[in-house]
């Protein structure tokens, strides 16, 4: 979470341009694989996380929460949530 609005304008539009740290980067590629095509996920992502700082268990936290966002943002887009 930020107050940062230029970060988050920057993130919007393209979070490979916005100014993060590796870590950060290294995590949001990683999140953004586990988005588009999860069955592409090797363990040189995993060691690239690990390069960056995170340890097993913050890998799969974050594994978790993007899952856990990915499967309710589909259940609520199969609902037709929020369209009205």
């Amino acid at each position: 979470m930020t107050l940062d609005a230029a970060l988050v304008a920057a993130l919007e539009a393209d979070y490979t341009q916005a100014p993060l740290s590796e870590r950060e980067r290294a995590m949001l590629d990683y999140v953004v694989q586990l988005t588009k095509d999860a069955t592409r996920i090797g363990p040189q992502h995993h060691q690239r996380l690990r390069a960056a700082g995170f340890d097993d268990r913050a890998i799969l936290q974050i594994t978790l929460i993007v899952a856990w966002f990915n499967y309710i943002n589909r259940v609520a887009d199969a609902l037709g949530v929020g369209r009205e």
